[in-house]
């Protein structure tokens, strides 16, 4: 298995290309000699999206959203190996950016910044050319599992109620899923606290995902039995708490730990992809 020093290495450096308005407006895309076209959304160098296209007809797009307790020192380099091993099994790949906190490069997150970058990334999906947009599937890994589980239910929210661009499946790698929780529980040395700004209270209700079961789209949880930074509970209580809500929702128990779900060379990602397949077109 892959350690996540080993992940980063595979995936390669952020790159930043030039900016072209507010959020939701793209720029000119830019294609890397791998065919990977680099699309901005925003003005700020973080809000970009890596778009990798299947050869042949695509299956249905994927969201990756990278995880890293929504720190700055983490980017969308994770998703990378993801999204080479989605494009090949016929996915179009999104991997999207957003602005994560700290200071310096990728800093400037938080809520809600990086709530409205992750909707207005995935919304930007309507300006690509050339995209089915029937079949929009999030896949995130444990603080992206968080945006990627929320996203589905954004148009319930006050905030973000005008989202053009609809989730139809989720897919959380080992998410963290219950804010209140994972801020009791002090989940990354702090890691809640330092994003939202403040304690649990009502302001949660339109940031933590098990407060918005139960949603209108399919979640599936993966999450590896002996995951060490967030607890395999957060995927166990969530799936019960949105299926009691009447929610479907279902829990896949991986071996390994926190990152075996994002390693391509796992059996945690083989079933991943047999996962996706029950959705694809």
């Amino acid at each position: 298995m892959l350690t996540r020093r080993a992940l980063l290495l595979a995936g390669g450096g952020l790159v930043v290309t030039g900016c072209a308005g507010p959020p939701g407006r793209l720029g000119a895309p830019r294609t890397e000699g791998d065919g990977v076209e680099t699309i901005t959304y925003g003005d700020d160098p973080s809000q970009l999206a890596e778009l990798t296209r299947p050869d042949g007809e695509s299956r249905g797009v994927v969201v990756v959203i990278h995880g890293g307790f929504w720190r700055a020192e983490y980017d969308l380099s994770l998703g990378r190996p993801l999204a080479t091993s989605l494009a090949a099994e016929g996915w179009t790949a999104w991997n999207l950016e957003y602005r994560r906190v700290g200071a310096g490069p990728g800093g400037g997150g938080g809520a809600p910044a990086t709530f409205d970058d992750v909707s207005a990334g995935i919304d930007a999906l309507a300006d690509v050319e050339g995209l089915d947009l029937s079949t929009v599937i999030t896949l995130g890994h444990s603080a992206g599992g968080h945006l990627a589980t929320w996203a589905a239910g954004r148009a319930g929210t006050q905030r973000w109620a005008d989202a053009r661009v609809p989730v139809t499946h989720v897919v959380s790698q080992a998410g963290v899923l219950d804010l209140t929780t994972a801020y009791d529980d002090d989940l990354g040395a702090g890691a809640v606290e330092a994003f939202v700004g403040q304690p649990p209270g009502p302001a949660y209700d339109e940031w933590d995902p098990v407060r918005q079961v139960p949603l209108g789209v399919p979640v599936r949880c993966v999450h590896g039995r002996d995951d060490a930074n967030v607890p395999f509970s957060q995927s166990e209580d969530y799936v019960a708490a949105a299926t009691a809500a009447g929610a479907d929702a279902e829990l896949l128990e991986v071996e390994g730990d926190h990152f075996v779900v994002i390693d391509p060379t796992s059996q945690a990602w083989v079933d991943t992809l047999a996962l996706l397949g029950q959705w694809s077109r």
